[in-house]
């Protein structure tokens, strides 16, 4: 059996396997993208019956879903994906787009999904060098895939992730994988209590809720990861680009300023930056600040 340090000591041999690992992780985060928010649902469903002790015989019936159940079928016709049908890329680009049964277009947002998985993979690998810490770092970049896609789509960014990306990123820091552990947990503390802050005096100034509170943790998270140090510039280029998207958004697709704009992945965004490019923002941030 190969070892760790011959697949990192082979760089052909590194790539394959992240290539490949990460192809079938995109194809999980697909089933993740689109069942964890209804799993959510149901189960605030049930505790909301429950809290207003609602009758059984009253209450809302559905199949209980997971991750793993019920399998994955044509939303169109019913049939179940088979497991040649459900290679990441490949099947979709076999299929020609397709249902194998009903013909009806499987969207490209799937295999896109997965290719983009991989793609960001190979280039943290790249650019970290082949390390443990590299390997380490494809868990954050994968969890800010799929917290991207949940709130693009429903605007919720589960604590079923942040919240174990954040205690993952004290514990690989406790050892120094990224940072030192000060660094990492005052990251987490100044993560969440910055957006904290501009909540409640957003909410205090104008009545209104400006973020989800899961913009808080993910933040946290990135801290935990990261490091306090690189935190300005996470929240600095998270909000340009935010502002920029969301002008655009008002200008060209006539974008109701009442409308909300998720602010999770542009967070996702800039902390993949800052994983990538580190070193270099923290000399550019420090430099400008005179330190």
């Amino acid at each position: 059996m190969l070892s760790l340090d011959t697949i990192l000591s082979t760089p052909w041999l590194l790539y394959l396997v992240v290539i490949f690992t990460s192809l079938c992780v995109g194809s999980f985060l697909n089933v993740v993208i689109l069942r964890l928010p209804e799993m959510m649902k149901q189960e605030w469903r049930c505790q909301c019956e429950e809290f207003l002790e609602v009758p059984e015989d009253d209450r809302h019936r559905s199949q209980p879903m997971t991750l793993s159940r019920p399998a994955s079928t044509c939303p169109s016709c019913g049939h179940r994906i088979r497991a040649w049908e459900n290679i990441p890329v490949v099947s979709w680009l076999l299929l020609g787009g397709k249902c194998s049964s009903c013909k009806t277009r499987i969207s490209l947002r799937y295999p896109m999904i997965e290719a983009l998985t991989a793609a960001f993979s190979v280039v943290t690998v790249y650019l970290l060098g082949p390390s443990e810490s590299a390997l380490w770092a494809l868990l954050l970049v994968w969890a800010l895939v799929a917290l991207t896609m949940i709130d693009f789509d429903t605007q919720l960014l589960p604590d079923g992730i942040t919240l174990p990306l954040m205690w993952l990123g004290l514990i690989l820091n406790y050892f120094g994988v990224f940072t030192d552990f000060g660094s990492a947990f005052w990251g987490a503390v100044a993560g969440y209590l910055s957006l904290w802050s501009v909540y409640w005096l957003f909410k205090l100034a104008t009545g209104k809720e400006g973020m989800g509170h899961g913009d808080f943790k993910l933040l946290a998270a990135l801290g935990a990861w990261l490091g306090w140090q690189l935190l300005p510039a996470v929240i600095l280029l998270s909000s340009m680009v935010g502002a920029i998207v969301g002008i655009s958004l008002m200008v060209f697709r006539k974008h109701g300023r009442e409308v909300p704009i998720p602010f999770g992945p542009y967070l996702a965004a800039a902390g993949l930056l800052a994983l990538w490019f580190g070193p270099e923002i923290q000399t550019l941030w420090f430099s400008y600040l005179g330190v």
